[in-house]
């Protein structure tokens, strides 16, 4: 093998000749050029085009540190007429379009990104964090142009919060494979449009079941989509209506035992509130005696605890059974007498097929509550980023399977 040659499969370069290679002690500097009879594309639609001029000033892109040196190739390109974005700078098969560093160079910056902190990846490929986010960003845009969607027949959909000033990500989760199939800027039903028309209708006519919490702008927009979908609502958001219910019940309480100038009650009622938000599996002695004192003295608010256990068990139960036992609990709830818990029934009935599916197929949104505790960890990996787009990327490279592997690893 020539010289020339193990050069350029050291730098990765293909469908390319050296030229010559300056080094100046700190860098080296490899000029290249086209192999002759090379067909010249389009970098954004790379379609074959006609050249229209040829650029007088070199362009350069950045490669893998060749030991202790920095390495950058060096080459003059044509610019081509298209038919359809008109006349632009020809693409180069070792680079992605409107980089100035090679693939491989990208590639491993991503793999580290994945796996290091900002800081390291930054010093190690010395780089500046922000350019990290850039170069996330052009290998996911990649991987996502090429990306052929499964068939996905169970997905979750939730929101993260990414920064401070309710700053919001929409996600969508395979149950089956665990991976992030989707994120975008926002939470609104337009954010999940995007996803279902990378899906095609043969995809979303596939999906069966969708879990959720109840926002109605997203299951109007499963039902809109996705004609086949049975669509799951989150058991613990269920639940969670009615802790709310029991804290405001157990919040009166304390303002009337305060306006009664009764100090002692509204402290014994204050210092009730985990006693009566725990599950009873994890209650200390200290707190069932709590329990029971409520119930002796603190109908209505010992009323309240056994509903939000009741509709606990509900979920516990799911399937036919389980529905059955919500037809219960919610004529009970509408004839308690608490105003909190009637609005919880009312609000389950709001949903009810959505709380039917979710008992009889027992989906619920627990992968994605895993996949947004993640996503929030990853948060603080890309502090730095002033994009969402850049924490995105970085999210389809680590839980979305798009990070490519090493350059070093191909073979």
């Amino acid at each position: 093998m020539q010289k020339r040659s193990i050069w350029l499969k050291l730098l990765g370069v293909q469908g390319a000749v050296l030229e010559r290679v300056e080094f100046d002690g700190e860098m080296m500097r490899f000029h290249v050029r086209h192999r002759a009879g090379t067909e010249r594309h389009c970098p954004e639609c790379d379609r074959i085009c006609g050249g229209y001029d040829h650029s007088d000033k070199p362009h350069t892109w950045r490669a893998l540190d060749l030991g202790l040196a920095r390495a950058v190739v060096s080459a003059h390109l044509h610019r081509v007429n298209c038919p359809e974005h008109g006349v632009v700078l020809e693409s180069v098969p070792w680079a992605r379009r409107g980089s100035a560093f090679t693939r491989q160079f990208e590639d491993t910056v991503t793999w580290l990104a994945v796996r290091m902190n900002k800081s390291a990846v930054a010093e190690f490929m010395r780089l500046a964090w922000r350019t990290v986010g850039s170069i996330l960003e052009r290998v996911c845009e990649e991987g996502r142009a090429v990306l052929d969607f499964p068939e996905v027949k169970r997905i979750g959909i939730d929101e993260v919060s990414y920064r401070k000033g309710h700053r919001y990500l929409t996600v969508v989760v395979d149950h089956d494979s665990n991976r992030l199939l989707f994120a975008h800027r926002g939470k609104s039903a337009g954010a999940l449009k995007a996803f279902f028309k990378g899906l095609g209708k043969e995809g979303c006519a596939a999906i069966e079941l969708v879990s959720a919490d109840g926002a109605k702008h997203w299951h109007d927009a499963v039902r809109k989509h996705c004609p086949n979908a049975r669509i799951c609502m989150d058991p613990f958001h269920v639940v969670k209506w009615a802790t709310e219910a029991l804290d405001e019940i157990r919040r009166q309480v304390w303002r009337a035992a305060r306006q009664g100038d009764d100090e002692h009650a509204a402290a014994s009622v204050k210092h009730m509130r985990w006693a009566l938000l725990k599950n009873p599996e994890n209650l200390t002695t200290k707190q069932r005696t709590t329990l029971k004192e409520i119930e002796a003295v603190n109908k209505p608010l010992f009323r309240a605890y056994l509903l939000k256990e009741q509709l606990r068990d509900v979920f516990k139960t799911g399937g036919q059974r389980g529905i059955a036992l919500l037809d219960t609990w919610i004529a009970w709830a509408e004839t308690s007498g608490l105003n909190e818990f009637i609005g919880v029934a009312q609000s389950i009935s709001d949903v009810r097929q959505a709380v039917d599916d979710a008992l009889t197929s027992g989906l619920s949104n627990g992968r994605v509550e895993s996949m947004n505790t993640r996503m929030q960890l990853l948060t603080r990996t890309a502090f730095g980023f002033h994009s969402a787009e850049a924490l995105i990327a970085l999210a389809y490279a680590k839980f979305g399977g798009l990070c490519p592997p090493l350059p070093t690893r191909l073979s």
